[in-house]
């Protein structure tokens, strides 16, 4: 009798870690207004800092793992279990970052992990480009963002696992 292969407890089997990283509303340095002459005094006065048309804004990290979803993704979602105390730190951290996991604690492969934390550009730049040359991640730029992702067979079970990480400035 021919085997079937097991059936994943959550129809996408896909594991995943995504990272929105965030930063403040702050111009980047590239973005700074440029340098204008400074008029001549007397006591001497930086004239390279850059000037601010507006004051950066925070932007709110969602608190929520549940409402940053479509009724579409939490009905695929099903009765997975969310944020098992078993499966580690979850829910709002103290940093103001989120962290949803998706996965039965008794499940081998099958979850689904997302964090979402605030990240400078440089560093977050930084480690994406690291993952494309010391990992083999893919990456592009979609929604005003850089998203990276790589997909592997697991080595257990006939599954795909993945990562996907995405980052992108916010607006104010």
């Amino acid at each position: 009798m021919p085997r079937r292969p097991p059936r994943p407890a959550v129809p996408a089997v896909l594991v995943g870690v995504a990272v929105l990283a965030l930063t403040a509303c702050a111009p980047a340095a590239e973005e700074a207004a440029p340098d204008t002459p400074s008029p001549v005094s007397s006591s001497p006065t930086p004239s390279n800092i850059p000037t601010f048309s507006r004051a950066p804004t925070d932007v709110r990290l969602p608190a929520d793992c549940k409402a940053m979803l479509s009724a579409d993704v939490l009905a695929q979602l099903g009765t997975v279990p969310l944020n098992d105390p078993a499966l580690g730190a979850s829910g709002v951290q103290p940093d103001g970052s989120l962290i949803c996991i998706w996965r039965d604690p008794g499940a081998d492969t099958t979850g689904l992990t997302t964090t979402i934390s605030r990240m400078n550009r440089g560093p977050a730049l930084d480690m994406l480009n690291d993952l494309v040359s010391t990992q083999g991640f893919s990456c592009y730029t979609p929604d005003a963002g850089t998203r990276c992702e790589k997909t592997w067979i697991n080595d257990t079970y006939p599954v795909n696992d993945g990562r996907t990480l995405y980052w992108r400035a916010t607006t104010c």
